[in-house]
């Protein structure tokens, strides 16, 4: 009862400021005292429902068919690491160290490419419409890798490629972030994590018999097509953002989502929510250079600092260094392999049971604290590893530590964590550009690490100094969003003009 008294109280308080905030007449032309009775209708109505959540069972359908495009994109980032060795030989590159890069790197690139035009077009056609956008150049770049006979054939299906997993996940965290209870929306949130795990051990697993069968590395990208083609098909029957509907001004439509995903008891104190910050003031188009001055430059700014810090955690250089680590222990690559997967799947199910609990801030620091203290471990172990001591399991047990935190918080995290407190009417594009930052801190990490030649007990050294700075950072800049609904958040962050 004293929970339900603190949440009318400010239901109430946030109403009052909101009546305060808005002009004398709205988009449809009602007087104030039409918004005020209206507005107050429907908080008495949210109020007597305080007690009741929207049935889960309504959204969840709906976010895993959007988590297929996370699968892909996990999936495609681990399909090309076993078989390279005989692409390189039977297209005819073996031994050319530029262009196997290459064959990985365009699919970076074509990922910060795709990043960069998912804001507009979610915001164009909707997050719905985008999703099954994304899917076509992922089922065109992987036929054209799996029929091709030349490295430029190879190329051209990677950089495609790299543009459908570039588009896909931040419009996947949007649709997900704007269809979810708040209740739930961090368990549904770490579902993007868990599907890019099962994405990437599902392309190991695929990728085994390689070395055995002639052509096989050709099915392990005719395979992707299966998921690709019913992400496309399957979105045609999910729900469309009612948030995206009612910016555009499509209350009607919005209402009719807001049933599928959470009933219809709970579309009117829906709506209500979604009054108090998305106003017919804020219907024009945003550009992009809004995002860098003004009301949005701080939102924006922990954003793309999230990202980057996730990239400079180090998570590429682990993987980069386990085969030698693996080679020291006497563990099978498959195997070793085998346990990372376990590990990040693992750890992406610990961040899906607390995201909900513990919250999104605390995960954070945790996840950043625990990957500082395993770099740590692998720097002063990996002097030791020729030396038959007991050193290499020890930095084996770092690696799978490392992986095992990054998937229980940075890994997840940021995703959802940046679609919550973007405003609705810049959160497409900010997300758009926050992914950018990060494929574009990937793409040029992985062409700087190999030429500094630091060696990896200095480079873990170097990559948990970053952690402890994301550690400062989060404390500092992050605020929880655990429970909140997205116009509260926005109310919170977001100063009035």
């Amino acid at each position: 009862m004293f929970c339900l008294d603190l949440r009318e109280d400010r239901t109430m308080q946030e109403a009052s400021s909101m009546y305060k905030r808005l002009p004398s007449r709205d988009r449809d032309g009602r007087t104030m005292l039409d918004v005020e009775n209206n507005n107050s209708a429907h908080l008495q109505n949210d109020m007597e429902q305080g007690a009741t959540r929207p049935p889960w069972t309504y959204s969840f359908p709906h976010v895993l068919v959007a988590t297929i495009s996370s699968f892909l994109f996990g999936y495609h980032l681990g399909v090309i690491n076993e078989p390279l060795e005989t692409i390189s030989l039977d297209l005819g590159f073996s031994g050319n160290t530029l262009a196997e890069g290459l064959v990985v790197s365009t699919c970076l690139g074509g990922a910060f490419v795709g990043s960069l035009l998912s804001g507009w077009i979610a915001d164009e056609i909707g997050r719905r419409r985008a999703l099954q956008v994304s899917a076509l150049p992922m089922i065109v770049g992987a036929s054209l890798s799996a029929t091709t006979v030349s490295l430029e054939g190879m190329l051209l299906g990677r950089l495609l490629v790299g543009t459908g997993i570039g588009l896909g996940p931040p419009v996947a965290a949007l649709y997900v972030t704007e269809v979810s209870p708040s209740f739930v929306r961090g368990t549904y949130g770490s579902l993007i994590q868990i599907a890019t795990c099962l994405g990437i051990m599902g392309s190991l697993f695929v990728g085994i018999p390689t070395k055995g069968i002639v052509g096989w590395w050709r099915m392990c990208f005719w395979f992707s097509l299966i998921p690709a083609v019913a992400l496309a098909f399957a979105m045609e029957f999910c729900a469309e953002s009612p948030h995206w509907l009612y910016k555009l001004g499509k209350s009607v439509e919005a209402e009719a989502e807001f049933e599928k995903l959470l009933g219809p008891s709970h579309v009117k104190p829906a709506i209500s929510e979604l009054s108090k910050s998305d106003r017919g003031d804020e219907l024009e188009t945003v550009k992009f250079s809004e995002l860098f001055y003004g009301r949005h430059f701080k939102v924006v700014f922990i954003g793309s600092s999230l990202f980057a810090l996730q990239q400079l955690s180090g998570i590429n250089a682990v993987f980069y260094f386990s085969s030698t680590v693996f080679r020291s222990t006497g563990i099978p690559s498959n195997l070793g392999n085998t346990l990372v997967g376990v590990a990040n799947l693992s750890g992406s199910i610990i961040a899906m049971i607390l995201m909900d609990k513990l919250g999104r801030k605390v995960l954070l620091m945790w996840s950043f604290s625990g990957m500082a203290v395993a770099m740590i471990l692998q720097a002063t172990t990996g002097s030791f590893l020729g030396s038959g001591s007991g050193a290499s399991y020890l930095s084996f047990g770092g690696m799978l530590l490392f992986v095992l935190t990054f998937a229980a918080g940075a890994g997840p995290v940021p995703g959802l964590l940046l679609s919550e407190i973007f405003p609705s009417r810049i959160r497409a594009k900010a997300m758009a550009f926050c992914m950018s930052v990060h494929w574009w801190v990937a793409l040029c990490k992985s062409k700087v690490i190999p030429l500094l030649k630091l060696g990896p007990q200095l480079l873990y050294l170097t990559f948990s100094t970053f952690c402890l700075m994301a550690i400062v950072f989060v404390k500092r800049n992050v605020v929880e969003t655990k429970g909140k609904s997205l116009q509260e958040i926005e109310i919170t962050l977001l100063p009035q003009e």
